[in-house]
């Protein structure tokens, strides 16, 4: 079981964020409700950040971990850029103040008018997934009057022995072209007028538990860099090696961070690049909790439900992944521990956020914690079963302030529209 999580702490039995209380803030906003610690989030990237001095690195959080643009406004105002996969990341992160010069467009499927108003923002580099992709970004560089830094995504087949949904540097998934084609792709597009092709990219997927599988990547990113050199390329100046840096749920172990960082800065010094990553889980997961209040026990022959008011629409990993979150009460006392499982109400058996739970017993109306939901948690979450989504909040110091209104229920129905047709008060 984790002891301790960067931001929270229990105080007099009452569970804090930074210097606030949990409880008063879910009875301010209400439940279920996400509360990130900005001391966590910053002091995460600052970690890195230093790990990293002294070299040319961008770090370029992964906004698709945790997209509020409160969460990138304060990891910009640390010098963070952003790696996006959508035009929404984009607006995202412009709005929040990242510098477009920091700013990577990863993703396998952009649209022309996705990759048009990228260009037009001026961002670093476009990492480019597959020839059709490279040319579609070519033609909106040549209707700009411009050259389009791009960055070819590699697929290095490295299995980085990760969840299968979330594995991406392995032959036979969607992501990279393969790297025993790569140097013909490079030379074909390096031709192309508008196509500044600047360096490349490599991400093996996510959390990546190992030093061995970011070394073997590195290995075969230098070989191929050194290959094309030899070739005769001349403009691969950027080296993107991606993010999947873990972080303990339960009872992992984090990577050394200043190994990983040499085995970066070794590789990019070898071939003379600049470096760039993706870090995005490392700096937002533990940085933020969950809060649902029970609503019911539910006593079986043979199982107690723990009813709350959070649900696999709110949190979707253990059903969509089989992951564990730590689970604990937000005001603890003397109580039993009782074996339960913690279901929401959507109307699916896959609705738990966690499944034969030893916990101390809970009651209607107390609240709970899920921790480590700051990565893709709020950003997975949905409207299934028609419930609106739940707020968010940030403290900062003792100040807990609300960063997501919670969703109504009129914001259900927003755009949607009955045809006419069906209004004439006729039944078939």
């Amino acid at each position: 079981m984790k002891e301790a999580f960067e931001g929270f702490a229990y105080r007099n039995g009452e569970l804090y964020c930074d210097d606030a209380p949990v409880a008063e803030i879910c009875e301010r906003y209400g439940t279920p409700l996400y509360i990130y610690s900005h001391a966590a989030l910053t002091g995460r990237f600052r970690r890195l950040r230093e790990a990293f001095s002294g070299v040319d690195a961008t770090i370029c959080y992964s906004v698709k971990s945790n997209s509020n643009i409160a969460v990138i406004r304060a990891l910009a105002q640390e010098g963070a850029g952003a790696d996006i996969v959508s035009v929404g990341e984009l607006r995202r992160a412009l709005s929040a103040g990242v510098d477009p010069q920091k700013i990577v467009f990863a993703g396998v499927g952009k649209t022309e008018a996705e990759i048009a108003e990228a260009l037009d923002a001026g961002i670093l580099a476009f990492a480019v997934e597959s020839a059709p992709e490279a040319y579609a970004v070519g033609r909106a560089a040549e209707k700009a009057g411009k050259r389009a830094p791009i960055t070819l995504r590699i697929n290095p087949d490295v299995d980085a022995k990760t969840h299968r949904h979330t594995t991406t540097g392995k032959k036979g998934v969607k992501f990279g072209v393969d790297i025993d084609a790569a140097p013909r792709l490079f030379k074909e597009l390096e031709n192309h007028a508008h196509l500044d092709v600047c360096g490349a990219h490599i991400h093996l997927g996510s959390p990546v538990t190992t030093i061995e599988a970011y070394e073997s990547a590195m290995d075969k990113a230098v070989a191929l860099i050194a290959k094309l050199r030899d070739n005769g390329s001349r403009s691969l100046r950027l080296l993107n090696m991606g993010g999947g840096l873990p972080i303990v749920y339960k009872d992992e172990t984090e990577l050394d961070l200043n190994e990983y960082a040499r085995v970066m800065m070794d590789g990019a010094a070898k071939v003379g690049c600049r470096l760039a990553l993706e870090p995005g889980r490392y700096i937002s997961g533990n940085s933020g909790i969950l809060c649902a209040r029970v609503l019911y026990r539910k006593e079986t022959g043979h199982k107690t439900f723990i009813i709350v008011d959070g649900a696999m629409n709110d949190l979707i990993r253990p059903s969509f992944y089989g992951s564990w979150h730590e689970i604990r009460p937000v005001e603890l006392r003397e109580r039993e521990i009782e074996t339960v499982d913690v279901v929401g109400p959507i109307c699916e058996s896959g609705d738990f956020l966690a499944k034969d739970r030893s916990l101390p017993r809970m009651e209607a109306g107390e609240t709970l914690a899920i921790f480590s939901a700051g990565a893709y948690g709020f950003v997975m979450s949905s409207n299934y079963n028609s419930r609106p989504r739940a707020a968010e909040a940030m403290t900062i110091g003792g100040e807990a302030l609300l960063i997501r209104e919670r969703e109504t229920l009129d914001d259900l129905t927003r755009g949607e529209r009955i045809p006419e047709i069906l209004l004439d008060g006729k039944e078939s």
